[in-house]
C-alpha cells in the first residue's frame, strides 16, 4: 500500500503567506491611521486659525462654549465684526472722562429715559433688553426705535445669558452698569411667580457674577422698589425702617436683591447702589400701571376699578415723575465710587448704598382719577371696591433726605403737571383725535429734560 503524500510543506507555505498578508494589512492600517490623524490635525489647525482671527479670545472656562454661542449671536447682525462695531460705537463716550454705561432694560420705561439722558450729556450707552411680552412689546420696539435715532444700540438678550454678558465686557470697557431690567408688577406675581425668580434674583446674580470677574469691575446702580417696605406702617418711609415684611412676591424678590447686593459687596468688593423707586409715571410709561390703563379705559368709556382699604380709606401713592427719577439715577451714577475688586478678589472695602427716590407727596388714587377726567374732558365710570389681598399696599410715602444729601436729589414735578405731559404724549402716540384738552403741539419724543 502506497504511503500518503507529504503535505507539510504546503501547510507551512500557506501559513507563511497568511502571515505576510497580516503584516501587509497591519502596515496599511497604520499608514491609513497616520494619514487620517494628519488630516484631522490639519483641519483642527485650520479651524483654530479661523476662530482666532474672527473672534477675540476669552479667558476662563467659558471660552469654548462662548465661541459657539457668539457665532449664532452675531450672525443676526451680519457677522461678528459688524455687531461689535455697533456695540463699540454706541458705548464710546463723547465727553472727556465720560462713562461707558451698560443699561439693562434699556427698552423699558425708566431704562429708555435714562439711556437718552446719559447719551445727551456725552456718555457711552449700551443697552440690553430681552423684549419680553409682559406688556405689549410694540411699545418697547417704539422706544428702541427712538434710542436708535440717538445712536444707542440695544443688544437683544437675556440677563441669564452669561456668555453674552461676558462678550459685552470683552468688547467694550464697561465702567458703570445701570441695572433696570426686572420682572415688574405686584399682581402678576400671583400668576407667574417663576418669572420673578428668574429675572429679579437669578438674572441679578448672573449679572453680579460676570461683573465680579471683570477687570476692572464696574460700579453698579440698580433698581430696587418701594415695595420692599411691605407692611411697614411708619411714615414717611425711611431707608432706616424695617423691610423684612414684604407683602408680595415681587417685593420679596427686590428685598432679596438688596441682600444679595450686600453679599457681593462684602465678598468681592463690588460698588453697589440700590434705588427704591416710588410709583414712577410719565410719557412712554408702562401700560400695566394704573394711570396708564385708567387713561385708556376712560377714553373708551370702560369702567375703572378704584380701590379702597379694608377700612374704607382711600389708597394713596407717592407718584414720582419720570424726569425726577432720571435725575436720581444719574446722580447715583455720578457719585458711585469705583469697585475695589479685581478678577473676583476683593482688595478693599467698597461702597454700598440704598436710597429712596420718590416725590414726597402722596396723592389719593381718587384725585389721580379726577385729574385725568379733567385732562381727558371725560367723566370716568368708577367702580369702588375693597383692595384685594394680592400684595398691594395701601399707602406709600418717601423720605428722600438721604438722596438729597448725597447727590442733590430733589423732585420738582407735581402730579397734575406730570399727568398733563403724559396725556399729551398718550393722545399723540395712540392717535386720539377728540375729547382731550389740547394745549401745545405734541412731540412724539421723550420730555426735553430727559432726552
Amino acid at each position: 500500500m502506497a504511503s500518503p503524500p507529504d503535505t507539510s510543506k504546503t501547510v507551512k507555505l500557506e501559513r507563511y503567506n497568511s502571515y505576510i498578508r497580516k503584516v501587509n494589512s497591519t502596515k496599511l492600517l497604520n499608514a491609513s491611521s497616520k494619514l487620517l490623524f494628519r488630516a484631522t490635525l490639519l483641519i483642527a489647525l485650520v479651524l483654530v486659525f479661523f476662530f482666532t482671527f474672527n473672534y477675540p479670545p476669552l479667558s476662563d472656562s467659558t471660552n469654548h462654549h462662548f465661541h459657539t454661542h457668539s457665532h449664532f449671536l452675531t450672525s443676526a447682525f451680519g457677522g461678528g465684526g459688524a455687531w461689535e462695531r455697533q456695540v463699540r460705537h454706541s458705548a464710546t463716550p463723547r465727553r472727556p472722562n465720560g462713562f461707558t454705561v451698560l443699561v439693562t432694560g434699556a427698552a423699558g420705561f425708566v431704562g429708555s429715559h435714562c439711556s437718552l439722558a446719559l447719551k445727551k450729556r456725552g456718555d457711552g450707552v449700551l443697552g440690553l433688553d430681552n423684549f419680553n411680552t409682559y406688556y405689549d412689546p410694540s411699545l418697547k420696539r417704539a422706544r428702541q426705535a427712538l434710542l436708535t435715532q440717538h445712536q444707542i444700540f440695544i443688544v437683544e438678550g437675556d440677563l441669564n445669558d452669561a456668555p453674552l454678558l461676558t462678550k459685552l465686557f470683552d468688547v467694550v470697557p464697561i465702567t458703570h452698569i445701570l441695572h433696570l431690567a426686572a420682572q415688574a408688577g405686584v399682581r402678576y406675581a400671583m400668576q407667574n411667580p417663576q418669572s420673578y425668580i428668574k429675572s429679579n434674583i437669578a438674572g441679578f446674580v448672573n449679572l453680579l457674577e460676570v461683573s465680579k470677574a471683570a477687570n476692572p469691575q464696574p460700579a453698579i446702580v440698580w433698581a430696587s422698589s418701594s415695595s420692599v417696605y411691605g407692611l411697614n406702617t411708619e411714615n414717611p418711609f425711611s431707608e432706616l425702617h424695617r423691610t423684612d415684611q414684604p407683602a408680595s412676591l415681587y417685593a420679596a424678590t427686590k428685598k432679596a436683591g438688596e441682600e444679595i447686593a450686600h453679599t457681593y459687596n462684602h465678598i468681592y468688593g463690588l460698588s453697589l447702589t440700590g434705588l427704591r423707586f416710588f410709583t414712577v409715571y410719565g410719557p412712554w410709561g408702562r401700560p400695566d400701571m394704573a394711570y396708564f390703563f385708567f387713561t385708556k379705559d376712560i377714553l373708551h368709556g370702560k369702567t375703572i376699578d378704584v380701590y379702597q382699604t379694608q377700612e374704607g380709606k382711600e389708597v394713596a401713592r407717592d407718584f414720582t415723575y419720570i424726569d425726577d427719577i432720571v435725575k436720581g439715577c444719574v446722580g447715583a451714577l455720578d457719585t458711585a465710587e469705583k469697585s475695589t475688586g479685581s478678577g473676583g478678589k476683593k482688595k478693599a472695602p467698597a461702597q454700598l448704598r440704598i436710597y429712596n427716590l420718590g416725590n414726597t407727596s402722596p396723592v389719593p388714587v381718587g384725585k389721580l382719577v379726577t385729574i385725568l377726567e379733567n385732562l381727558l374732558s371725560t367723566k370716568a365710570k368708577k367702580h369702588i371696591l375693597k383692595m384685594p389681598r394680592n400684595g398691594d399696599v395701601p399707602y406709600t410715602h418717601a423720605n428722600v433726605t438721604l438722596a438729597y444729601t448725597d447727590f442733590g436729589y430733589k423732585p420738582t414735578t407735581d402730579l397734575s403737571t406730570g399727568l398733563r405731559k403724559f396725556v399729551k404724549w398718550y393722545v399723540r402716540y395712540y392717535g386720539i383725535q377728540s375729547g382731550v384738552k389740547k394745549e401745545n403741539p405734541l412731540n412724539n419724543e421723550l420730555p426735553e429734560d430727559s432726552a
